[in-house]
């Protein structure tokens, strides 16, 4: 058994993993990088293996930074089946054709406004090339042990941070390897907490919050708090969310606190048409949740929905205090660009960030206090207040992680420690050392380990 890392090594972008089983090529995650213009180049370099050998494709979740390049893998020649489970499959029906979509219309503007260096810019793959990759997706039930090969079988476990996302164990004759993908939170009030895994001979694991912890103070309480701030000053509050997972969390929380009370009944928009089909789906897969129907089916009402650009277009006309849920997640692309366009210069508003902003991105960059941001090759200062929240994280923090580690009964043979920037992936390395005295690995792009 050997593993090659092609991506997420010392950053949260472009999780892929080749796990060579004898003759065959497996391929744990495909996802896009992100970020940096550096690793976003990646995704038009060749991979280091030619797509036509890989026999299988395993998707841990459906983000598009563990799954967006996969139309780009069958372009390219990859034909083999693409296992995950349902959640999963369902949501890359919404994500892939959508990731598809925004990459040809982010082409299409580009040349309409002659900011690309490339005459014409040209999106990495198009809606179609996505749509095409529904087709070799094969869905496997929570712990259900299942055949891929000779000699080889794969196990999902709940991983508790979206819909679908799997812990997922691979045996090949008499070796096991476990890769967490992303670990949810052990008490996150929508999604259940991660199954329990007792051993593995080796562990591929993430480190995004691997050298944080999140905020003691409840996302409800602090949500309330800058609502009700915003609302005072007579402000809009925008929040750039990932479409799926965060923007169902932040509805989850916006349907509690105006049935409390807690917050003025403002006009609450979800403006992602991704968004919008997964929170669709939410109710589908209670078997993945702890809420109630009832309150899944509240949490589902609480928005206006807005489909269309028009629709979208309209939101920004509002002259008094609203919501406005809206991808990307870290102002990368989609509709949120739009929205920080009109509202981001307003010193009454403010922008909130509810999850990880990777290095690079827009986002980050705010965060971190930059106070003018360039965005459709123009430059929109940022006088609004903006805020972030850690508390809503999907990703479990160093110390979830640790707890979470305590159930192996045995320790792995290697640990590696991946999806982190590398600050963040060391810590959470001497912290399990420290803990459990366990080797562990941050490995390097490209790295090939033995095992």
């Amino acid at each position: 058994m050997q593993l090659s890392f092609l991506g997420a090594t010392q950053t949260v972008t472009g999780s892929k993993y080749l796990l060579t089983l004898g003759s065959k090529k497996i391929l744990v995650d495909c996802g896009l990088f992100q970020g940096y213009k550096e690793l976003r180049l990646r995704n038009w370099h060749k991979l280091p293996i030619d797509p036509r050998q890989i026999d299988a494709v395993i998707l841990t979740h459906a983000h598009i930074d563990h799954s967006g390049y996969l139309p780009l893998l069958v372009k390219n020649g990859f034909s083999g089946p693409i296992y995950s489970t349902s959640g999963t499959r369902d949501l890359c029906a919404i994500l892939l054709p959508d990731s598809g979509h925004l990459q040809e219309e982010d082409a299409k503007f580009a040349n309409k406004h002659g900011f690309s260096k490339h005459k014409p810019a040209l999106p990495l793959y198009t809606q179609e090339d996505a749509q095409k990759v529904l087709n070799q997706f094969i869905t496997v039930g929570f712990d259900k042990p299942y055949p891929i090969t000779e000699g080889c079988k794969i196990n999902f476990a709940k991983a508790g941070h979206i819909l679908g996302s799997s812990l997922v164990k691979i045996t090949y004759q008499d070796t096991s390897i476990v890769f967490t993908g992303d670990i949810g939170r052990l008490q996150d009030p929508v999604m259940r907490a991660p199954a329990v895994i007792q051993s593995t001979d080796y562990l591929v694991i993430e480190s995004t919050y691997g050298n944080r912890l999140h905020s003691t103070e409840p996302a409800e309480e602090q949500l309330a708090r800058i609502i009700n701030q915003t609302a005072k000053r007579g402000g809009t509050v925008v929040i750039p969310a990932f479409a799926v997972g965060r923007a169902q969390s932040l509805l989850y929380y916006i349907s509690n606190l105006k049935n409390l009370k807690a917050i003025p009944n403002l006009p609450v928009f979800l403006d992602s048409p991704m968004a919008i089909n997964a929170t669709s789906l939410l109710c589908s897969h209670m078997d993945e949740l702890r809420l109630s129907q009832e309150v899944c089916d509240r949490l589902c009402k609480v928005a206006t929905y807005t489909n269309t650009p028009e629709q979208s277009k309209e939101i920004d006309n509002h002259h008094f205090p609203i919501i406005i849920i809206s991808a990307s997640g870290m102002a990368t692309g989609g509709r949120i660009l739009h929205h920080l366009k009109a509202f981001a210069s307003d010193h009454r508003n403010t922008i909130l960030f509810t999850g990880f902003q990777a290095a690079g991105t827009r986002g980050r960059r705010m965060v971190e206090g930059e106070k003018e941001i360039k965005i459709h090759g123009q430059m929109i200062p940022i006088r609004a207040h903006v805020e972030s929240m850690s508390n809503t994280s999907a990703h479990a923090d160093y110390q979830e992680i640790l707890e979470w580690l305590t159930h192996f009964n045995k320790p792995p043979r290697k640990v590696f420690i991946t999806h982190g920037e590398p600050e963040a992936a060391n810590h959470l390395k001497t912290k399990i050392e420290e803990k459990f005295g366990w080797d562990c690995i941050v490995p390097n792009y490209l790295q090939s380990e033995l095992l």
